[in-house]
């Protein structure tokens, strides 16, 4: 096993990875900017080396600063977590030919899977079944016109090099195509650097389902069951579960749509951690979407389902070890669910709301875990992704998880900016999503029946939370928020002001 591993990134994530290495007696190695000089992962760290100014092109995505703190340091392993450099296959190539075990799979598998064309080839080829769409990007505007013309609209625009939504437009009449069409491409040339475009026909209020896929260097390959993410906003997922109430109701569509991931990840020469992700209809019929050659954000439900570390797991694959079981000894126990916290302002079109955190309170108790990033004095910085922490509840059925994640975001509260907590009470409390009814616009739809002036600001709320405090150590009960409402109960002036 590797005496000490770099970690390729920052906040919670690079918190998350530490732990399982301090778990394993391994060193840890963590890199920041100026932005993060304080952040909470460079404090828990074995040791911290600076790479940078707070711009990520000079630090994060700066690989020859990465691999010299690697080399300063004495790591023989790097891990990239999610983001930044996790799925840039020149990184990957990087890394190995400087000697470093990169943690992760090979540069010839993130580079193939991570073209969305190639990717769909290769799972065609590998016998999964794939969206209606064009082999290729399309060379311009029109040839995309040809394609929606044949197989009818509405189509979506796709970045062949694209991933989290960037690139993607939905497309209802052929009079907006162009457009949409310039647009699209202009988006993906700058989160990419590469403005193709692929078209495919659109499945309406689909499903999202992804399926957790393990393989190590010997050949061995199994899946650990899906999660559900059809909650998202913009195409970004906002609440992930596991496993998907939609895929255990359809007798045989776990192990069908298992068995398609696997012969995916096998078409490609697959090891290492990586999530298959499809589109599913009413019918349960699936359809490839991509590949995520990575850790996944949403890995914690998949960890509590099936009692796994990933992390640990992606270590001994990359150090050679064997899968430590088989496919028929992984069990699905119970229900999972995973709420993005972000410090983003909900009633502003979830304007980023970064600044100091002047108080927190987290939420705990059986089934609670919080993969955080975050403490107290603490300034949010305006350089990276707003998402604070992820809070992860399970239980043993999925009514009771969503209660319980119900209970701990009543517990959480973060003082002195806005999250999206509030959020997460509109859908937890919205009966289509307690029945499981769920398409991925399910979220924009839900959102335009909200009022965000329901909702306390976060300086009262962080009273509130103080005066609730005080108040059950004596037994009283001064505020609370009601289950069969999506809006949170208002406090009484004298109660903020007493």
């Amino acid at each position: 096993m590797f005496p000490k591993v770099l970690i390729a990134n920052r906040g919670e994530i690079a918190l998350r990875v530490i732990r399982t290495l301090r778990e394993m007696g391994i060193r840890s190695v963590a890199v920041y900017s100026d932005a993060d000089r304080a952040a909470l992962h460079v404090r828990k760290a074995d040791e911290a080396v600076h790479i940078g100014p707070s711009q990520s092109s000079e630090s994060y995505l700066n690989i020859d600063r990465i691999l010299d703190a690697a080399r300063r340091h004495g790591a023989s392993a790097i891990h990239p977590g999610y983001g930044f450099l996790s799925e840039n296959a020149h990184f990957a190539q990087a890394c190995e030919d400087a000697g470093f075990t990169f943690i992760g799979p090979s540069a010839k598998s993130i580079a193939l899977m991570g073209s969305k064309t190639e990717a769909r080839r290769v799972a065609k080829a590998g016998g999964a079944p794939i969206v209606p769409g064009t082999e290729t990007g399309v060379a311009s505007s029109a040839e995309a016109i040809a394609f929606a013309r044949d197989a009818g609209f509405p189509v979506m625009l796709k970045a062949v090099a694209g991933g989290g939504g960037k690139g993607m437009r939905r497309v209802d009449r052929e009079v907006d195509l162009i457009l949409a069409f310039d647009a699209a491409s202009s988006e993906a040339a700058r989160a990419f650097g590469d403005g193709s475009i692929y078209v495919e026909k659109l499945i309406e209020n689909a499903r999202h389902i992804e399926i957790q896929v393990l393989g190590d260097k010997h050949g061995n390959l199994v899946h650990l069951g899906e999660r559900e993410c059809s909650v998202q906003r913009r195409h970004q997922k906002v609440i992930e579960e596991a496993p998907s109430a939609f895929v255990t109701r359809i007798p045989g569509m776990r192990e069908r749509i298992g068995e398609a991931a696997i012969r995916a990840a096998r078409a490609a020469g697959y090891y290492n951690a990586g999530t298959v992700e499809f589109l599913a209809d009413r019918s349960g019929q699936f359809y490839f979407l991509e590949m995520n050659t990575r850790l996944q954000v949403e890995h914690p439900v998949t960890e509590l389902v099936t009692g796994l570390d990933l992390v640990r797991l992606q270590l001994e694959i990359a150090a050679g070890e064997r899968l430590p079981f088989t496919q028929d000894e992984i069990v699905l126990r119970g229900a999972a669910l995973e709420c993005r916290i972000y410090a983003e302002d909900p009633a502003n079109n979830f304007f980023p709301s970064p600044g100091r955190i002047a108080q927190l309170s987290e939420p705990s108790g059986p089934g609670v875990r919080l993969d955080s990033g975050i403490y107290p004095g603490w300034t949010v910085p305006v350089d990276y992704d707003p998402m604070l922490a992820k809070l992860i509840v399970w239980a043993g059925r999925r009514e009771h998880a969503i209660e319980r994640m119900v209970r701990a975001l009543g517990e959480y509260h973060v003082g002195g900016i806005r999250t999206n907590i509030p959020l997460f009470h509109f859908i937890l409390n919205d009966p289509a999503f307690r029945k499981g009814d769920l398409h991925t616009g399910y979220l924009d739809d839900l959102l335009k029946t909200v009022e965000w002036d329901t909702v306390p600001p976060p300086e009262l709320a962080g009273i509130a939370a103080q005066i609730a405090s005080s108040r059950q150590k004596a037994d009283e009960t001064v505020c609370s928020t009601t289950a069969a409402s999506s809006r949170w109960v208002t406090f009484g002036r004298e109660d903020l002001l007493r």
